[in-house]
């Protein structure tokens, strides 16, 4: 499945090796694995809670990656993204692209890494030393995201 929402861990390097395994167009692999951080907004951060609605994230996520295959020459895009309680160092999501040429393959990493922030039904609660707070969506994230909308597929 291209579109993954769960509890457990994930190899990154097993889950590339699937992607591209046996296809011999792939020229390029390209790969983001988001890990959750100790801190966040000048506060330590112990534990960062992710929630989602079952059903609908991953039509959310499906129709990101549909964009990007769009937008670009690839053949296959991997979204794997964790909800649950997770610590400091722990994993959280993984984007892999494969097409024949890396920049395709860059390009569509990041603009799904970039709607994923800003597009996908998820909600992150931090608990600090002061308690537990929700993280609000990022202004430079929806920067980011916006930046796609200037640029055309060859960008």
């Amino acid at each position: 499945m291209p579109v993954r929402i769960q509890h457990e861990d994930f190899d990154a390097g097993a889950e590339i090796a699937r992607l591209r395994a046996n296809d011999p167009r792939v020229g390029a692999v390209a790969g983001f694995v988001g890990v959750a951080r100790d801190r966040n907004d000048g506060a330590a951060v112990s534990t960062l809670a992710l929630e989602h609605y079952p059903g609908m994230t991953e039509k959310a996520i499906e129709a990101i990656v549909a964009q990007a295959k769009a937008r670009w020459s690839l053949f296959e895009v991997l979204v794997i993204h964790r909800v649950g309680e997770l610590r400091p160092l722990d994993q959280i999501v993984l984007v892999a692209v494969t097409s024949s040429h890396r920049a395709d393959a860059f390009a569509a990493c990041e603009f799904v890494m970039d709607y994923l922030k800003t597009e996908a039904p998820f909600w992150k609660r931090e608990s600090t030393p002061s308690g537990s707070r929700w993280v609000d969506a990022r202004e430079s994230d929806e920067a980011a995201r916006s930046r796609w909308e200037r640029r055309g597929a060859s960008s």
